[in-house]
């Protein structure tokens, strides 16, 4: 299920507000010139920040997410006519052939269950032609980001036009390893409502990411790192094999040519040759 801050519809309204510097899906901009993908599947889009960048630059995209509220509020964009949105998770998707897949910002760890990664995982394949990448990122559990949530490090104030002043913060709930739950609180100044998002993120090593992308089906290709927060994420680049390859490539580690999203605690025509989605 998704977090409050995502279903919620008066939350979801105003969470690019709360979080409006988005320069660090370039990296992912990038990676999709990289990879020369035509046909891009967002998992995890949320309210299709990404997913409308990359439809602006005429590819063909489809943006799934589980929270209604955020996809309406993608929808409603400029250009959101021409992303095919769909409610639901990754096991929702059907056979697209994209040439990419991407989880950006919390997406992945936010998956929890691990039965649970791993369908993401398996639908991720599914949705790709044989030889199409997938990307995603996770924190570094060496670097502990979590000891920086509280509210003295995470509390602000946002003037949102048509909503007036909201008060956010953060504070750290539990630490469960390897889960870590926090709760972000929301105080609208004009009419002095409290609303709270409670979220959990499970934080998973390199060598289980890479065991777990290799019992899915992908070839773990790269690890990346993220050169604003050096040796603070781990950037993950997979593929599905071609249909010809029989077994996986080794991986290796690079750098990323920019920089993709710290979210911080928990933040073109239309393309009819797309295969329909299948609504839930």
């Amino acid at each position: 299920m998704a977090d409050e801050c995502f279903r919620h519809p008066r939350l979801a309204a105003v969470y690019d507000a709360l979080d409006p510097d988005r320069a660090d899906l370039l990296p992912y901009l990038r990676m999709a010139e990289e990879f020369e993908a035509r046909r891009v599947v967002d998992i995890g889009c949320g309210t299709g920040v990404f997913a409308l960048l990359l439809a602006g630059r005429g590819t063909e995209v489809g943006g799934v997410d589980p929270a209604g509220a955020s996809l309406a509020v993608a929808r409603a964009k400029a250009g959101g006519d021409t992303v095919r949105w769909i409610e639901g998770d990754a096991t929702s998707l059907p056979a697209l052939r994209a040439d990419l897949a991407t989880m950006t910002a919390n997406a992945a760890q936010e998956i929890t269950v691990t039965r649970e990664w791993h369908a993401t995982l398996r639908g991720a394949r599914a949705a790709l032609r044989p030889g199409g990448h997938l990307v995603f990122e996770t924190r570094d559990p060496a670097r502990r980001a979590w000891e920086e949530w509280d509210r003295e490090r995470t509390w602000r104030v946002t003037e949102i036009p048509g909503v007036g002043a909201v008060e956010s913060w953060c504070d750290l709930t539990e630490v469960r390893w390897p889960l870590v739950g926090f709760r972000w609180t929301y105080v609208f100044a004009a009419d002095g409502a409290v609303l709270t998002s409670d979220s959990t993120l499970r934080f998973r090593e390199r060598e289980e990411v890479e065991a777990d992308l290799e019992a899915t089906g992908f070839e773990p290709r790269e690890v990346r790192d993220a050169p604003d927060r050096p040796g603070r994420e781990f950037v993950f680049v997979a593929r599905r094999p071609p249909a010809s390859r029989r077994k996986p490539a080794a991986g290796r580690v690079s750098s990323l040519p920019g920089s993709p999203h710290d979210a911080g605690p928990p933040g073109r025509p239309s393309s009819p040759s797309w295969p329909a989605f299948s609504t839930p």
